[in-house]
């Protein structure tokens, strides 16, 4: 029996997390990965962030295959601060389409409103500032309103939330990822972070963090990946990046001494890319597991280990 009354109709979801079948389905999205573990799974319900839609004043997510918005006011994937905002958020003088980024942060929710109207309504403002638990909200990366500064903590550790900031979309997963690397980089004596984000690894690892947005030294790594002389002094190198995955900087990792890779990617596409170009510079891959960090969808999340 389905759990959500939308499935089929909203987009978030390609299959049905109650179904039997569900994990068989959609391990076979990797049947072409040479997988060398068992995946993880995430439970339902803890999915701390989420990009919901708005058009016409009606809020929601997208249909299948569509633009129509669909008046989704309680999902099941979706952590219960989540759900208690949706059906007070539809309710706002929304102008315009665009897009609402709702995050769970340590102290309250935070909402990044991206749209191709620039500017919000004194109306809206007034709307959002009444709304609960919200802390902050921004429209175009411009404040609405804030009463606190969004924090996320990792490992102890709590650094302040940017606006849209990329952040594992639950703590369940995000703390699985991070267990998986601090397991496999166990020996070495200094480490990179790489596309480190807000420090998932970074400070559990005490390693040098680079980001154009991040806890660490701020580089382009897509345009300025590190050189071959900056790798010298790393025997572990971690990288995490976005979809458009690490192309640049493999090619730099090839020509280098760096014994050991953690690449942690969201995207099985570019991950293969990648991990033709390593294998292909001397780099055997060890381990390959998938983690259904993106429950219902068709994404999967890879960690893998390349060793030379």
């Amino acid at each position: 029996m389905k759990t959500c009354t939308f499935f089929g109709i909203c987009g978030g979801c390609k299959y049905d997390f109650a179904d039997g079948d569900y994990r068989t389905k959609k391990l076979a999205e990797l049947n072409n990965l040479p997988l060398t573990g068992s995946a993880i799974w995430t439970d339902i319900g803890t999915r701390r962030r989420a990009d919901f839609a708005f058009a016409d004043g009606n809020f929601g997510l997208y249909q299948n295959k569509s633009k129509n918005i669909v008046p989704v006011r309680n999902c099941p994937l979706m952590r219960s601060e989540i759900n208690d905002i949706l059906p007070k958020l539809a309710k706002l003088p929304w102008n315009g389409a665009g897009s609402c980024l709702i995050t769970v942060c340590n102290n309250g929710i935070d909402i990044a409103i991206t749209s191709a109207v620039p500017y919000f309504s004194s109306e809206f403002k007034n709307a959002a500032e009444k709304l609960p638990n919200v802390i902050r909200a921004t429209w175009n990366e411009r404040t609405v309103m804030q009463t606190a500064v969004p924090s996320i903590t990792f490992e102890g550790k709590s650094v302040e939330y940017p606006s849209g900031a990329f952040l594992q979309p639950t703590e369940e997963s995000e703390k699985s990822l991070r267990d998986l690397v601090i397991n496999h980089a166990t020996g070495a004596k200094h480490t990179a972070d790489l596309f480190c984000g807000l420090g998932n690894f970074t400070f559990a690892l005490n390693a040098d963090g680079f980001d154009i947005v991040g806890t660490g030294v701020k580089r382009d790594l897509f345009t300025h990946p590190l050189t071959v002389g900056m790798l010298a002094q790393y025997d572990c190198i971690v990288m995490d990046p976005p979809r458009a995955g690490a192309m640049s900087q493999c090619k730099e990792l090839v020509k280098s001494t760096v014994p050991k890779i953690i690449y942690v990617s969201c995207n099985p596409t570019t991950w293969q890319r990648d991990a033709n170009i390593l294998t292909r510079g001397g780099y055997k891959l060890q381990t390959l597991i998938p983690v259904d960090q993106f429950v219902g969808s068709a994404h999967w999340e890879l960690f893998s280990v390349f060793t030379k």
